[in-house]
């Protein structure tokens, strides 16, 4: 592998850790975000990301936890996908890429990419339907805006996971013969 190479493979790492902490921490600010609401619903409004849902606490707890959970679901599937990605990245060899581990480890990021499209497509449908019923949803909207990209990354995720997973037949077939 030339040095250039190295240099940007090195950069992507670097760039997957900043990724990966910066969606930790948005997770973590959520979490502490949700558990401040139910004991001190007044206070919210200060917290991260100033997601305020205590008017929809006070008209319907279901809606509220319902919204919250698919906040938190995407937010830790997000970290999780970039824990996935570091883990990748961390333990390839560029020298012999073709390996088991590569193969499962994209299979792995292009299901949590599904999951997480899936997950925010859903969210954005149940939130579109509170809003006849007077809910203000606006604020819930970035959490969930770019399902459509996730679902389509997954898929391309996902053929790139089944011709490695290919490669690797043929590579493991070839060293038999030999």
């Amino acid at each position: 592998m030339s040095k250039t190479n190295n240099y940007v493979f090195t950069g992507l790492k670097v760039v997957a850790w900043i990724i990966f902490v910066g969606l930790c921490i948005e997770a973590g600010g959520l979490i502490v975000n949700f558990i401040f609401s139910l004991y001190n619903p007044e206070f919210v409004q200060n917290l991260y990301q100033k997601l305020d849902l205590s008017e929809m606490y006070q008209r319907s707890k279901w809606t509220f936890f319902s919204m919250y959970t698919f906040i938190l679901i995407i937010s830790v599937m997000k970290a999780l996908l970039f824990y996935e990605v570091i883990k990748l990245v961390s333990k390839i060899n560029l020298s012999k890429p073709f390996n088991r581990f590569v193969s499962r480890q994209i299979s792995k990021i292009s299901y949590y990419t599904f999951i997480i499209g899936l997950i925010s497509y859903l969210a954005q449908h149940t939130a579109k339907k509170l809003q006849p019923h007077g809910y203000n949803i606006d604020m819930l909207n970035p959490f969930w805006a770019d399902s459509q990209a996730f679902i389509l990354m997954a898929a391309v995720i996902y053929i790139i996971a089944t011709i490695f997973s290919k490669g690797v037949e043929y590579q493991e077939e070839l060293e038999e013969t030999v």
